[in-house]
């Protein structure tokens, strides 16, 4: 099959579109929506300059989004003076798997020329997630643990960056399963914390000055598609799963997605342009409702709506 917009033969066919692309008209397809999603989300404030310019921090895990997602960021802006990224790799000490997913975020930072830093669960927290998998004292599933640690870790070090703004590869299918979860678990107020922590333009959101802003520009690509633009940029992507990956109902509504989507191509575009319009509605309702007041961790020091913020309660049941 020939592309549709040349001669040269297709590489891919998205069902949800009908479009049949060669190599260089797919690399053009991807870049163009997420440049359009930085547009639209209004990422870059009209007041920056070369003089002030914005430090963007990618969370840079060294898979095929966070890989992806950088490398677009920097074809973009590698000659725009306003912009600089810092690419923040979090290793978990997960023996064999980060080591492999680290070296590619050191090979990437140095082909493009930017700003690299890594952090350890093992140097922050004293804890390896293989041992916490061994323990588990609280009897959850790994992803549970890992997840509050990486945000933690992120948000600590976007401030200590001082980042402008924390951006994040969550490609349309990551959206698409945590919105169709969103709604299936009924939480409103929820989906209106989603949107002003990172899917609202930042000029729509409800002002949180107690976190860096987060955005995810990819979030308009489907899974296979950011795969398939690693693949053909050759870029040191390490497209391997964790070992420890044990979301349970996420994995059912992936499932789920992915016989919908197949059986009615663009359902997850749907899904996530319906879910942002309502949550921007939800969020509208929810402006100055603060819910549980924000305090500072009396162990860590880090904003919370508890004494002791979530990180340190799991720690301390670790210790």
């Amino acid at each position: 099959m020939d592309c549709n917009r040349c001669d040269e033969e297709a590489v891919m066919h998205a069902a949800y579109s009908g479009a049949h692309l060669c190599a260089d008209h797919f690399r053009e397809s991807v870049e163009k929506r997420v440049r359009r999603r930085v547009r639209r989300d209004d990422l870059v404030p009209r007041d920056a300059t070369p003089e002030a310019p914005q430090t963007w921090v990618i969370g840079l895990s060294g898979g095929k989004d966070s890989v992806v997602l950088t490398q677009i960021l920097h074809d973009t802006f590698a000659e725009d003076p306003r912009i600089e990224l810092v690419g923040l790799t979090i290793h978990e000490g997960i023996e064999g798997y980060r080591d492999k997913s680290v070296d590619a975020c050191v090979e990437l930072a140095d082909d493009l020329d930017i700003r690299h830093e890594l952090v350890s669960y093992e140097e922050e927290f004293g804890v390896r997630m293989d041992d916490v998998v061994e323990d588990d004292p609280e009897n959850m599933a790994a992803c549970a643990y890992c997840g509050v640690f990486r945000r933690d870790l992120l948000e600590k070090y976007a401030e200590k960056l001082e980042a402008d703004l924390l951006l994040t590869g969550h490609n349309l299918d990551d959206e698409a399963q945590t919105a169709l979860m969103n709604f299936l678990e009924g939480d409103v107020e929820q989906i209106a914390k989603h949107f002003d922590a990172s899917l609202g333009a930042l000029s729509e959101r409800e002002d949180q000055a107690e976190f860096v802003p987060r955005a995810k520009p990819l979030r308009d690509v489907p899974e296979k598609e950011v795969a398939l633009y690693a693949h053909i940029n050759d870029l040191p992507a390490h497209i391997t799963e964790c070992p420890h990956a044990s979301e349970a109902y996420r994995g059912e509504i992936q499932q789920l997605l992915y016989g919908l989507e197949e059986n009615h191509p663009g359902t997850r575009h749907s899904i996530l342009a319906g879910y942002e319009e309502l949550a921007s509605i939800a969020a509208d309702e929810f402006s100055g409702d603060d819910g549980a007041e924000l305090q500072e961790c009396t162990q860590c020091g880090s904003t919370t709506t508890r004494e002791i913020c979530r990180k340190c309660s799991l720690l301390e049941s670790l210790a």
